[in-house]
């Protein structure tokens, strides 16, 4: 590793041992890095400096910015932590807020005073809050004042901690004030280019949440290979999206690759269905990321607002259903661009542009990326096998100080807990999470397939589909359904989907067993989490 910038090397200090690293690929011309770059520089340094100061960067609802007005924003707030705060470079700094442009001016201002970025999510209750606080050892923490209580109640817990400062509050001790007296001048800290800038907390699908470590260089390279090669976007393209920030997907989706290359977002801090789609319309955004669910409920109401403006949809956090894509498609032309990514990883590693797409593929590895299907020794399978999927690229996992490392990564591959098929012409199918496949009476279900069958009901508003134990035949398949409003959650209903599965895929997958439900337990991404509908059959079985 180059010689780091950090003072505090608590980061470098708690990365995994070298040895259980995935080995890190830089295969391609766009990815080869000086040994010494600071991220905020090719963020947003760089427009100003070559004459593009004034093209438009940040919209929202309150108010608009400037790649310059953003520059002197982000500078006084690094003045203020470097200054006032007492942050050092390799210091964490915990960032709550929605998606809005102080948001962005934060956590671009950190990085560029050489500080680690922990961004959370803004739904978090105390606890949750004081858990990425101690395992990162965070003693400074930058809050929006609408989400002061949380933070508030999550002080106490939180021994590492030592202050707290809000924005929104004009007052004497808010962060506007203090930014009132700084300077717009800050030079960026002179980071290498694999200084730790970023712990991102994994959203908990599995269980409790990891902090993946990144570096300077990730946030460059997630742009140079998906950004670059499979986006393909332009910088007169608007960018628009439903991911927060604290989630990866919506980072790098309406932050990173904007800025990289000098395009503008749309910042919106509530961006479900019924409000993506009128600010598609007001703001003309070209580019939208979110997830299939929000495509399948922006569909009603598409007829509702002019969207002739987007030319790329990109669809990812979870599988992309047939039924979906085919539907969008319809509706308005435009193919969604399905991807997988991870925390772990950043962002998304295996897509394809538009021209290659094919309905139901993930698609192929994002240029700079390897993939490949394993058996459960590691060894490669033939094309048309179903196995784990590994990958390895620019990115990788480091978690921060978790015994889980060596179970994320096998002999220099990233193990994504994914289960895939690679057909002849090296596209991928996504068949399950690897612990998502039920097993009942000698039957190999994948439980996605199964949501997405039942998704094509149009009385089901969602669903999720686990393995119930059962003594007859192991597991059975259960899934756990929400209707639509008005619909009957009676024996009739559940007898009508699963007739209605048995048309859709193989008669054999269909769920033995549906509960209906008023809602699905989700992380604060939105996120199914299956293992709290596993935990809650298991419970069931054992009354």
């Amino acid at each position: 590793m180059t010689p780091s910038a950090h003072q505090d090397t608590f980061a470098r200090d708690n990365l995994p041992p070298r040895e259980t690293w995935p080995e890190l690929v830089f295969s391609r011309p766009e990815l080869q890095y000086p040994e010494r770059l600071n991220c905020a520089d090719a963020f947003l340094e760089v427009h100003v400096r070559e004459g593009r100061g004034g093209r438009s960067c940040i919209v929202s609802p309150t108010e608009s910015l400037t790649y310059a007005e953003l520059q002197d924003r982000v500078n006084r707030i690094a003045n203020v932590l470097t200054k006032e705060l007492g942050l050092v470079p390799g210091g964490r700094v915990l960032l709550r807020s929605a998606n809005n442009p102080m948001m962005v001016a934060c956590y671009l201002a950190v990085l560029k005073a050489g500080g680690i970025v922990v961004a959370t999510m803004p739904l978090l209750r105390a606890r949750e809050i004081a858990y990425p606080v101690e395992k990162a050892r965070i003693a400074l923490a930058l809050c929006d004042a609408r989400l002061a209580d949380e933070m508030r109640k999550a002080e106490p817990l939180c021994d590492s901690l030592e202050r707290v400062v809000y924005w929104g509050t004009h007052d004497d001790l808010g962060l506007e004030t203090l930014m009132e007296n700084a300077s717009p001048e800050f030079e960026a800290v002179d980071t290498a280019a694999d200084d730790v800038c970023l712990i991102g907390f994994t959203s908990g699908t599995t269980g409790e949440p990891k902090g993946t470590m990144h570096f300077h260089r990730d946030m460059l390279a997630i742009c140079d290979a998906y950004g670059k090669n499979v986006l393909r976007a332009e910088p007169d393209d608007r960018f628009i999206g439903s991911p927060p920030l604290a989630f990866t997907f919506g980072l790098g989706g309406i932050v990173l690759f904007p800025l990289r290359i000098g395009a503008s977002t749309v910042l919106l801090e509530k961006a479900g269905p019924n409000e993506l789609l009128p600010a598609i319309h007001e703001h003309r955004a070209s580019v939208v990321f979110t997830a299939p669910t929000a495509y399948r409920a922006m569909l009603p109401r598409l007829p509702e607002f002019d969207v002739s403006c987007l030319r790329k949809c990109v669809s990812a956090g979870e599988p992309l259903p047939k039924a979906t894509f085919e539907a969008w498609h319809e509706a308005t032309g435009l193919a969604l661009m399905d991807g997988i990514g991870a925390t772990e990883m950043l962002h998304i590693f295996i897509a394809s542009p538009e021209e290659e797409i094919r309905p139901g593929a993930t698609g192929r590895p994002v240029p700079g990326y390897e993939a490949k299907v394993i058996d459960s020794d590691g060894l490669e399978l033939p094309p048309g096998s179903v196995g784990r999927l590994a990958v390895r690229g620019p990115t990788g996992c480091r978690y921060l100080a978790d015994e889980r490392q060596t179970k994320y990564v096998e002999r220099g591959w990233n193990i994504t807990g994914d289960t895939y098929l690679m057909d002849e012409d090296g596209y991928f199918w996504y068949q399950a999470r690897s612990d998502d496949m039920i097993v009942s009476s000698g039957y190999n279900i994948a439980g996605p397939e199964v949501e997405a069958a039942l998704l094509t009901h149009p009385i089901v508003a969602e669903c999720g589909v686990v393995g119930a134990p059962d003594e007859e035949r192991g597991m059975i398949v259960r899934a756990y359904v929400v209707l639509r409003e008005g619909e009957s959650a009676d024996a009739a209903t559940a007898k009508l989907l699963q007739e209605h599965v048995k048309r859709e895929i193989a008669p054999y997958k269909y769920p033995r067993s549906i509960v209906f439900v008023d809602a699905l337990p989700k992380t604060q991404t939105g996120k199914l989490q299956r293992f709290a509908l596993r935990r809650q059959a298991s419970e069931e079985a054992a009354r």
